[in-house]
């Protein structure tokens, strides 16, 4: 108990910091990656890419795993928040006297962990997963970098929201390369006992 009460310091104490640093520029840049409507436009893109890419059989697979990817980061993330029940920092009282700067409205009581993060590391993972199975001449370097930084944006941006612990945001992103990962073998696992019919 008292290595989980040094950690949840700690955690308060990080993120408090980090949600320090901040101007009316950065406020709007973050305030964009956490807005889910600029979710609409990646997943477009990634879907576009898909089916000029892939075969339409493959694509529409890979479209699947995809919104299966997002629905269970969301709802394992939901299960947790509601068992562990680790207040949010806008609703934690030592982190509003420290000066938490808040950029949206307080939303319910528990953040732990991040479904912003779970779901946008877990659908990157996916995708990159689904592309590099459907088409096995492109390594996709460049489009890791560019999904990864995305989603390391989204998930800090919470931070920066003062909607998450920074501790939140770290196991998000495990859990949800943890299961983009597993439902993207799924995925390839698919492709190759199918790929005749595909």
């Amino acid at each position: 108990m008292k290595l989980i009460g040094f950690l949840h310091h700690l955690d308060q104490d990080v993120t408090l910091a980090l949600n320090s640093l901040h101007t009316p520029f950065t406020d709007a840049v973050w305030m964009l990656f956490s807005d889910k409507q600029i979710w609409y436009l990646m997943y477009l893109a990634l879907a576009v890419l898909m089916f000029t890419r892939m075969s339409w059989k493959k694509a529409l697979i890979v479209i699947l795993s995809l919104a299966l990817t997002v629905a269970a980061c969301d709802q394992f993330s939901n299960l947790i928040k509601y068992s562990v029940a680790r207040l949010r920092p806008v609703w934690d009282n030592y982190m509003v006297a420290g000066g938490l700067h808040r950029l949206e409205g307080k939303g319910n009581f528990y953040g732990f962990f991040s479904a912003h993060a779970a779901n946008a590391f877990g659908a990157v993972t996916c995708a990159l997963m689904g592309f590099r199975s459907a088409d096995r001449k492109r390594s996709y370097g460049k489009m890791a970098r560019l999904l990864f930084t995305w989603a390391s944006l989204v998930g800090i941006s919470r931070v920066f929201a003062g909607k998450h612990f920074l501790g939140d945001v770290l196991v998000g992103t495990a859990a949800g390369l943890l299961i983009g990962f597993l439902i993207g073998r799924g995925v390839r696992w698919i492709i190759d006992k199918y790929y005749v019919y595909l």
